[in-house]
C-alpha cells in the first residue's frame, strides 16, 4: 500500500470540509439522532452529530462521498466530539467506542470504493479527535483561576478509548485537531502512543492547532512557535492550523510552522469569519483565492476546510492545488 508520507513529497493533498455544515443541510430532528438504537434514551440527543454514525450511517456515508467526489484525498471521521467527556453532555459515554469504530468504518468503506475506482489517487481516512468540552490548563470559573474541571489522567483515558475505536475501525491516520489548549493535545498524543503500542500499530499523526485571535496565540496563551515545540516530540506527520480564523489570517502563522517545524504543514481554515447569525459567507471562489497565496508561497502540504466549508469549497481548492508544488520541509 502506498504510504501517505511518500505521496506528500510529490504533491499537495486535499482534506475534506466541514461535517457539521453538511449535516445541517439534512434538517434532522430528534428522532433522526435517536434511531432505533437510542429510542428510549432518557436525555435529548438532537445535535449530537457524532451519534449519526450509528443511527443514520447512510447520511455520513453520503457526506464522505460528496467530499471525495469534490476531489478530497483525505476525509475526517465523524468523531470530533467522540470522547466520553463530550458525550457525557448527552449521557452517552457508554457509546463512545461504537461511535468512533463506526465513524472510521463508514469513512473507510467510502475511501476504499473511491480508491478502487481511481487506483492512482488513493483515498485516506483521518480519525478526527477534537479538543473535548473541557480544558486541562484553564479554569471555567473566572472567580477561581486555580480550579480545573478535568484532569490530565481523565483526558488520557478519554482519548485512549476514542483512539482505540478509530484505529480498530480502519483509520489510516489520526488527526488531533482544533487544539485550543496544548495540554489537552499532549494528553491525546500520550493516549495515542499508548494505544498504538497496545495494538501494535503505527498510524501517522496530524496535529492541528487553533489561533483564536489577532494576537496569534492559542486560547491557552501559546504562540505558534511554542505550540510547535510542545508537540513535536510526537514526531507527527503534520503540524498545522484550523478553524477560528479565515484563510488569509492564518498565513503568517503557517509561515512560522513551515520555517520552524520539522514535518509537513497542514491548514484547514474556516470559510471566513462567522456573521452575526453565526453563519459563514465566504464563497468557494473567495476562499480559493486566499488559499492560492498559501500555494504560491509554498506553505502547505495538506489543505482543506473547516467551519462553513462544503464540497463546493473543496472542489475549488482541489482544482487549485493541481498547479502547485507542496511546501519544502525537512520531513
Amino acid at each position: 500500500m502506498v504510504k501517505i508520507k511518500d505521496i506528500l513529497k510529490d504533491r499537495i493533498l486535499v482534506l475534506d470540509g466541514a461535517m457539521g455544515t453538511m449535516i445541517q443541510r439534512y434538517k434532522l430532528e430528534e428522532e433522526d439522532y435517536r434511531g432505533t438504537q437510542f429510542e428510549n434514551h432518557p436525555s435529548p440527543l438532537k445535535g449530537n452529530n457524532d451519534l449519526l454514525s450509528i443511527t443514520r450511517p447512510h447520511i455520513i456515508k453520503e457526506i464522505h462521498a460528496k467530499y471525495f467526489e469534490a476531489g478530497a484525498d483525505i476525509v475526517e471521521t465523524n468523531s470530533f466530539g467522540g470522547t466520553s467527556i463530550a458525550q457525557d453532555d448527552y449521557d452517552l459515554a457508554s457509546a463512545v467506542y461504537d461511535i468512533n469504530f463506526q465513524s472510521a468504518k463508514i469513512a473507510k468503506e467510502v475511501a476504499q470504493e473511491f480508491t478502487q475506482k481511481e487506483p492512482n489517487k488513493p483515498r485516506f481516512v483521518a480519525g478526527s479527535m477534537g479538543p473535548t468540552t473541557r480544558l486541562a490548563s484553564m479554569s471555567p470559573d473566572v472567580n477561581d483561576p486555580g480550579f480545573r474541571n478535568v484532569t490530565y489522567q481523565e483526558l488520557v483515558a478519554a482519548f485512549s478509548e476514542q483512539a482505540k475505536g478509530l484505529i480498530e475501525g480502519g483509520s489510516d491516520l489520526l488527526l488531533v485537531e482544533t487544539i485550543t489548549d496544548t495540554l489537552n493535545a499532549k494528553a491525546a498524543l500520550h493516549a495515542i502512543n499508548e494505544v498504538q503500542e497496545e495494538l501494535g500499530t503505527d498510524l501517522p499523526i496530524m496535529i492541528s492547532g487553533t489561533i483564536t485571535d489577532a494576537s496569534g496565540r492559542t486560547l491557552s496563551g501559546q504562540t505558534t512557535e511554542a505550540f510547535i515545540v510542545s508537540v513535536e516530540h510526537s514526531e507527527p506527520l503534520t503540524i498545522g492550523l484550523n478553524c477560528a480564523l479565515g484563510a488569509s489570517a492564518l498565513r503568517p502563522y503557517l509561515q512560522i510552522i513551515r520555517n520552524k517545524g520539522n514535518c509537513f504543514v497542514s491548514a484547514h481554515p474556516n470559510a471566513g469569519l462567522p456573521n452575526e447569525m453565526g453563519e459563514y459567507d465566504e464563497s468557494p471562489e473567495q476562499m480559493a483565492a486566499q488559499i492560492k497565496v498559501f500555494l504560491e508561497e509554498g506553505l502547505v502540504n495538506i489543505v482543506g476546510g473547516c467551519c462553513g466549508t462544503t464540497p463546493e469549497h473543496i472542489k475549488a481548492i482541489a482544482e487549485l492545488v493541481k498547479n502547485y508544488q507542496p511546501a519544502a520541509t525537512l520531513a
